[in-house]
């Protein structure tokens, strides 16, 4: 949700165009490394020229047509300016991408002008419960600037809705490759707007009366969970901005096949999602790609003031939409330094790009809180170059091989955010820094997981599909750890009268029983929010010094793994013995067994970038005794590792792990 650009000096190039997104299946969106600028006529050459010097591929651009007022009444000027920039983007190999703004619009030097969107269209604009509109000045964000008119209209204002779909049709036509459109959100994320549920103009109301038949000025308790209207108005307003992107793609797509429509979001997997209804798991069936200017709840939003924890905490949000992208790239347009004056800004950039590619999603370098610039343009060189290299390594498809599943509810968090979320990022964070492959499994994707053990961190809401797709589950061997309230209630918020699911799997003791089985184990204590707690108190601590092997949070981790061990029918395929500051992903890329490390220890915020090595990490895979194992570390070059079978095994040891690495497994033919 970032507008404003900041300028930068740009050098010139001398050199070759930079290479060609590679030949494959998946589309360019998947291999992109972006840098942003600022849109004019006279700056598209040197847009390219920078682009091509730092190895930027998937330039983005800056003109918003449908975000200023002047523009959106006349945008002859502004699609001029698009379409060259295509036209030299395509001519250079390259790609690009326009913002638009979604349901914000800026009119400038509104104080000193008869028109403006607010005095020409006051019906078009959301509003509070009380009826305060949703128009600001100069001061309330960054990019509003002192004597603008800042609005927020309502997706269901049909009139504003018909010419802006007819701009977007018009910016699809210049042949640009993506539209990108941020803050597509019900305004409840200003000062003073953040628990108003808004918005309640006479539009989005009457929309609501229709499908509801409930009004919602009167008839529904705003912010009240056990209102079955209120659990009726999260549902709506996630799905009139899940609407409202896929009109935008339906319009792309019908001038221009090949355009990418792209979404900016920045609520993640916590309550944010629900409360501005924009929810990345319903967005992303409806859009090509989501960029994510994710803010890990209750973390920092700068790489430079990020503690061990946090990075843990990113690192679950990352893979979390990874998991709900399914065949789709997620980008990830985040901040590295901002002026911390004790960090190196290149550290910094490194450790955001680290643990972006970890991860499988695509980097987005910017300066300080903008979308545009760097904080080092060599280290964007760098980095970039590196990520170029090696990009297959990092996007090709990435395939579980014998994970632990990790339910995530997308209800359950709608309308239980605080308990669901801190079960499901503990669970999480146990398999992360326990090393254990995982799977983010969602209702999309749960009746083709293939594990062998399903873990619902207090799921209290399930639907009656969901409860078949476990019910097929448990026929078909599988085992299950279940917590909390699970299956407490539907997918509309309603209590059972019967836990469904405790029926299914044959706990009939008291709720605070805990329950185990061969293929069950039930705790009505989470130990997913139980890991968190003592997270929270102790690990940035260890992270920095102590012996983690004496912390509380430490034996709660071993407990857990001998609790999973339990319900696992096999041996893992890939064994790993490092240190719980080090991030762990496997997955088989290309038919090889992969391996995503990225160490977060010594990590302080605001104070170091520079993490303490990982020494003497093991890992052992499955494999004959005679295959290879090759170690990538970050913007390094692969290495082939020493190796030593044992029994139906082969292990190897990474002497130093600096910032990150990638192993992966080559079996003899």
């Amino acid at each position: 949700m970032i507008r404003q650009l900041r300028r930068f000096s740009i050098v010139a190039l001398f050199g070759q165009v930079f290479v060609l997104a590679p030949p494959t299946a998946q589309d360019w969106t998947h291999w992109v490394r972006i840098g942003g600028y600022g849109l004019s006529l006279d700056h598209v050459d040197r847009i390219i020229e920078s682009a091509n010097e730092t190895y930027v591929f998937g330039i983005e651009t800056d003109n918003d047509i449908p975000g200023r007022y002047e523009s959106f009444l006349d945008p002859t000027e502004k699609l001029k300016a698009i379409r060259a920039v295509a036209d030299r983007a395509h001519a250079a190999g390259n790609r690009a991408f326009v913002y638009i703004a979604g349901l914000e619009c800026i009119t400038a030097h509104a104080a000193q002008t008869p028109h403006s969107l607010f005095k020409d269209h006051p019906d078009w604009v959301q509003r509070k419960i009380t009826g305060e509109p949703a128009v600001f000045g100069g001061g309330t964000a960054f990019w509003i600037a002192p004597g603008d008119e800042d609005v927020w209209i309502s997706p269901f204002a049909l009139p504003w809705r018909k010419i802006y779909m007819e701009r977007v049709r018009q910016v699809a036509a210049t042949e640009i490759d993506g539209v990108y459109v941020d803050i597509p959100y019900w305004m409840t994320h200003f000062e003073g707007w953040e628990k108003s549920w808004a918005s309640f103009d006479e539009y989005t109301v009457a929309a609501f009366k229709k499908k509801s038949g409930l009004d919602a000025r009167h008839n529904v308790r705003i912010g009240d969970y056990s209102d079955p209207g209120f659990i009726q108005w999260i549902n709506f307003r996630i799905q009139a901005i899940t609407d409202f992107m896929k009109e935008i793609d339906r319009n792309v797509k019908s001038v221009n096949p090949k355009c990418k429509t792209v979404a900016e979001i920045y609520p993640g997997i916590e309550e944010s999602a629900p409360r501005v209804g924009a929810d990345v798991f319903e967005l992303y069936p409806v859009v090509d790609v989501i960029a994510h200017e994710y803010e890990y709840g209750g973390g920092n939003h700068m790489a430079a003031s990020r503690s061990p924890l946090d990075w843990f905490g990113y690192m679950v949000g990352m893979y979390s939409f990874r998991s709900f992208a399914e065949d789709k790239a997620s980008w990830i347009l985040n901040y590295s330094w901002d002026g911390e004056r004790q960090v190196s800004p290149a550290e910094a950039m490194k450790n955001l790009f680290l643990s972006e590619v970890m991860a499988g999603a695509n980097a987005w370098d910017a300066k300080g809180h903008v979308m545009s610039g760097s904080n080092d343009w060599a280290t964007r060189k760098e980095a970039f170059k590196w990520i170029a290299e090696h990009e297959k390594t990092f996007y090709s498809p990435r395939k579980p091989i014998q994970p632990v599943g990790v339910y995530f509810s997308p209800s359950t968090r709608n309308y239980f955010p605080e308990e669901f979320v801190r079960s499901y990022r503990g669970v999480m964070l146990l398999l992360l820094q326990s090393h254990r492959e995982f799977q983010v499994v969602t209702p999309r994707n749960l009746q083709s997981f293939s594990g062998d053990l399903l873990i619902l961190p207090d799921v209290k809401c399930l639907s009656a599909a969901e409860l078949n797709s476990l019910r097929v589950s448990v026929r078909s061997g599988k085992a299950l750890m279940i917590t909390g309230e699970t299956a407490r209630f539907d997918e509309q918020r309603r209590a059972q009268l019967e836990n469904p699911l405790h029926k299914l799997l044959g706990i009939t003791g008291p709720s605070g029983n805990q329950v185990s089985s061969p293929k069950l184990i039930y705790k009505p204590e989470c130990p997913g929010r139980q890991y968190y707690d003592m997270l929270e108190r102790e690990f940035n601590e260890y992270a920095n010094g102590d012996d983690y092997r004496n912390g509380t949070f430490n034996q709660l981790r071993l407990e857990f793994l001998k609790e999973i061990s339990t319900l696992s029918t096999s041996r893992p395929s890939v064994e790993i013995d490092a240190s719980p500051f080090v991030s762990t992903a496997i997955a088989s890329v290309d038919g090889k067994t992969h391996v995503f490390m990225a160490d977060f220890k010594g990590l302080k915020s605001g104070e170091s970038a520079e993490q303490t090595p990982e020494r003497d990490a093991r890992i052992s895979f499955a494999a004959p005794p005679d295959s290879k194992v090759y170690a990538l570390p970050f913007l390094g070059q692969v290495q082939q590792l020493t190796c030593r079978p044992e029994a139906g095994r082969v292990a190897c040891v990474i002497p130093e792990v600096k910032k990150g690495v990638a192993v992966w497994l080559e079996e003899a033919r």
